[in-house]
């Protein structure tokens, strides 16, 4: 039986021996529990509504339907579940597509094993993971856009939001109270006309906001 206090988890990976690290990893951790393990994501997608996961490790590259895909067609089904993108490809493309997709973090194959959990842990406390090379590339992407319609704050806020950062780190990094964070987020959201975070993140890069 699986126990009620444990964070349900998927991994999709069609690498074997990936796939059963990351098993093994999530389950040796105090808060997460492996339900289901597949090679494909049509394979995934066919078990969600059954197994009802929690948070889903999805590589990018996949036979068949991609991870991109694979994560659209989720998220449209059941926008609750948080996925995580792990895949070894860091190109500003595939980042993009996975958070358009609605991917709530991209982490890379290399990460060890505390940067994994830490990525898990992240997502319930409603952080956005994103590995330090790929925070890093995002923030590089963006190009100040003279027209842009956020405030400096709005603008530091934003960076905070593509490095994966809660409301509480965006709070003590900015010196600012927790609402506060919270006020800036839901003014950028309005003023972008967007309702997450990856919508954000994708505009920005878009528009090159900041």
């Amino acid at each position: 039986m699986i126990p009620l206090n444990k964070n349900r988890v998927f991994v999709v990976d069609d690498d074997e021996i990936i796939r059963e690290s990351f098993v093994y990893i999530v389950n040796n951790s105090e808060k997460f529990i492996v339900v289901g393990s597949y090679g494909t994501a049509e394979d995934a997608i066919a078990d969600v509504g059954k197994k009802k996961p929690d948070i889903i490790l999805m590589d990018i590259k996949l036979p068949g339907m991609s991870g991109v895909e694979g994560t659209q067609k989720i998220k449209d089904q059941f926008p609750h579940i948080e996925i995580i993108i792990v895949s070894v490809h860091e190109d500003n493309d595939l980042v993009f597509n996975a958070l358009r997709a609605g991917a709530s973090g991209y982490i890379t194959k290399s990460s060890n094993y505390l940067e994994l959990i830490s990525a898990l842990e992240e997502i319930k406390r409603g952080g956005a993971p994103i590995s330090s090379k790929i925070a890093k590339m995002v923030v590089q992407s963006f190009h100040l856009n003279p027209h842009s319609p956020l405030t400096k704050r709005e603008k530091e806020v934003l960076v905070l939001i593509s490095e994966g950062k809660t409301y509480t780190q965006i709070s003590d990094q900015l010196f600012i109270s927790k609402e506060t964070a919270k006020s800036h987020i839901r003014n950028i959201y309005g003023k972008l006309q967007v309702n997450r975070k990856s919508e954000a993140i994708e505009h920005a890069h878009l528009n090159k906001l900041i």
